[in-house]
């Protein structure tokens, strides 16, 4: 890594609430609200792009763990804000805390763990797997 992150660093992004984000199952609709599925995949998403600036040439961020609560509906159009705030550091674990809200209301929380590893070693998993 080029450097490391310290405890407390923040990164957030903000996202519009789209009907290709709402709750279905292999193309069929469930409920017109943001998915817990899309909540995850922005829940990394916004851990990851912390990594990013760090990450040497040869290095590479795999998600290993993610803990989430939707503790409220989004509809379509509702602005989101996600906040990726770095609680744990442990040899080449990164865990962030996001919290996931529209204006005055928490639509979700949860953890997210990365670890960074060689491309080599990420490589040489994905070649013994095809074997």
């Amino acid at each position: 890594m080029k450097r490391q992150l310290t405890l407390g660093t923040k990164h957030s992004i903000q996202i519009t609430v789209t009907n290709k984000m709402f709750a279905q199952f292999e193309g069929e609709l469930i409920h017109p609200v943001y998915s817990t599925a899309m909540m995850v995949y922005h829940m990394e998403w916004v851990s990851r792009q912390m990594i990013l600036e760090i990450l040497e040439e040869t290095e590479e961020g795999m998600g290993a763990e993610v803990k989430v609560k939707h503790l409220a509906p989004a509809t379509e159009g509702t602005m989101l804000t996600l906040e990726a705030t770095v609680v744990g550091l442990k040899k080449n674990f990164i865990i962030t805390k996001v919290l996931i809200f529209s204006e005055d209301r928490v639509v979700g929380e949860g953890e997210v763990t990365q670890v960074v590893l060689p491309k080599r070693k990420i490589q040489t998993m994905i070649d013994y797997k095809k074997n």
